[in-house]
């Protein structure tokens, strides 16, 4: 038998629990059921929410869903879909240690780790920012420019200068993660670091470090002197 959300004592639907006793009192489940609202024709927001929990695993995987991965899951349409991952993404902004990092003044590497940890430091591929920063070292903009394995024929300084161009920035920091973990550069890392100072060099635009995120640290090609 399916249980629907009316069928339930209204003191024991998540709603009415959330109002009466606190959030904080809530099950997984019961949070899930009221973000997502409604459940479909056979089944209860309840129940819809169970099923989410048991196919991803465990609550903490929820970070790691994509739009295709919830559309698959019968129950979960476009809507709903849209919904859990504009909260998801919302949790993530919250807790980050750095929540904004336009007009943040840079005075040190850590800096830039602390902002992006939380948005590569568990993705799957490979993403490149660039971070245009003023005379003053503080963050203009930035921009993500690739996504995929980093090299040569991917990483086209034209797009990197042209943005500084655009923007009048000075300097400009360099960060992409490596999804395996393991921060220590590769060669076509230290290959594409110098052709971009090399390049910096002669337009007049500093790159002032490249900064490779790992899941829990970070290496910094100006901290390893080799900027």
């Amino acid at each position: 038998m399916n249980l629907k959300i009316k069928d339930i004592p209204a003191f024991e639907r998540p709603r009415e629990r959330l109002i009466n006793n606190g959030v904080d009192t809530l099950s997984n489940e019961d949070l899930l059921a009221i973000i997502l609202k409604t459940g479909t024709k056979n089944i209860s927001s309840k129940m819809l929410a169970t099923k989410i929990l048991i196919e991803v695993g465990d609550i903490t995987n929820l970070k790691d869903l994509n739009y295709q991965k919830l559309i698959k899951i019968k129950g979960v349409g476009q809507a709903k879909a849209c919904v859990l991952l504009a909260t998801i993404e919302l949790a993530k902004r919250i807790n980050r240690e750095i929540p904004i990092i336009n007009n943040l003044k840079i005075t040190n590497s850590k800096i830039i780790y602390n902002y992006y940890k939380d948005i590569i430091g568990n993705q799957l591929q490979e993403h490149f920012y660039c971070v245009y920063l003023d005379h003053q070292k503080k963050v203009i903009k930035d921009k993500l420019l690739f996504i995929g394995t980093i090299n040569q024929s991917l990483i086209h300084p034209r797009e990197i200068f042209k943005e500084a161009y655009l923007i009048s920035a000075s300097a400009i920091i360099c960060v992409h993660n490596h999804p395996s973990g393991n921060v220590i550069p590769s060669n076509e890392d230290f290959t594409i670091t110098d052709k971009l100072v090399e390049i910096g060099n002669l337009l007049g635009i500093r790159v002032l470090d490249h900064i490779i995120i790992g899941k829990n640290n970070y290496y910094s090609f100006f901290e390893n002197n080799n900027i």
